[in-house]
């Protein structure tokens, strides 16, 4: 599948049913989700960093954008990049790091409302929708047809914050995002008003817990679903698990692993 053709199938994942795109941490969990038949890949900012030895938000626009082109050169799906805040606070600098990633090889792409210089704030209202309509003109130069997801990250701080989040939602929409993304909504009622406000454009939710199911999620109009670092934070608990029965003297947790013939066929 050539690049554009990627971006295009990428496009029409989102204009009906509900998709779930999983979030490979580095280059051998994404051929292995490949392998298993989903549709379209997202990376994780926070699986990657953990990859690298660092917690999440501690690396650098450069690393990351070696990390997506090694991706989206792995597999033949199209590949969604978590861009973090942009690697940038003022409108031009995000518009020149989304040409970066665009030529790396993504079919889409999320900027986060998170101040990179304090990350338990957000860029107040105006800054950030001035920063989503920078990416989208950058896109719109570039002529390749990426995909624009805007996430307000504000329910992460505050749960109960869903009107504020819902209206910046709103208001990226209207500044060009071609999908929106508030992580930490949960509620069924929630994600219904957040659909609705968005329509008829897109609605992304992160899961990043048991509890609602995909076609509970259809059900509510979520078009899309994504886990965030969840997959990496399940491998990185068995691998915990396994060494833990180890040190107190058992190597029974190593039969819960897939064979070495399985991984090869898969890689191979």
């Amino acid at each position: 599948m050539s690049l554009a053709e990627k971006r295009a199938a990428f496009r029409a994942l989102h204009n009906q049913g509900c998709f779930v795109i999983p979030n490979p941490w580095d280059l051998g969990s994404a051929r292995l989700l490949q392998h298993m038949g989903f549709a379209a890949l997202a990376s994780t900012s926070s699986g990657f960093a953990w990859t690298t030895g660092r917690p999440d938000y501690a690396v650098t626009r450069d690393g990351v954008l070696q990390h997506l082109e090694s991706l989206c050169a792995a597999v033949d799906l199209p590949v969604n990049a978590d861009f973090e805040s942009g690697f940038a606070t003022e409108p031009a600098g995000v518009a020149a790091n989304v040409a970066l990633a665009i030529q790396a090889g993504v079919a889409g792409l999320s900027i986060e409302d998170r101040d990179i210089e304090a990350p338990a704030r957000l860029y107040e209202a105006v800054l950030a929708v001035e920063r989503i309509a920078a990416a989208r003109a950058a896109i719109d130069r570039s002529g390749t047809g990426v995909l624009l997801v805007a996430r307000t990250e504000g329910l992460l701080r505050d749960p109960s914050s869903v009107t504020p989040a819902i209206d910046r939602l709103v208001a990226f929409a209207q500044a060009g995002a071609d999908c929106l993304f508030a992580p930490g909504v949960w509620e069924k009622a929630d994600i219904a008003a957040m659909v609705r406000a968005v329509a008829p454009k897109p609605l992304n939710v992160l899961i990043m817990r048991p509890g609602l199911g995909v076609a509970e999620l259809a059900d509510l109009g979520v078009r899309r679903i994504s886990i965030g670092g969840a997959l990496a934070r399940v491998a990185w608990g068995a691998v915990r698990a396994a060494a833990q029965q180890i040190q107190a003297g058992s190597f029974d947790g190593l039969a819960h692993a897939m064979t070495g013939q399985e991984l090869n066929g898969i890689f191979a």
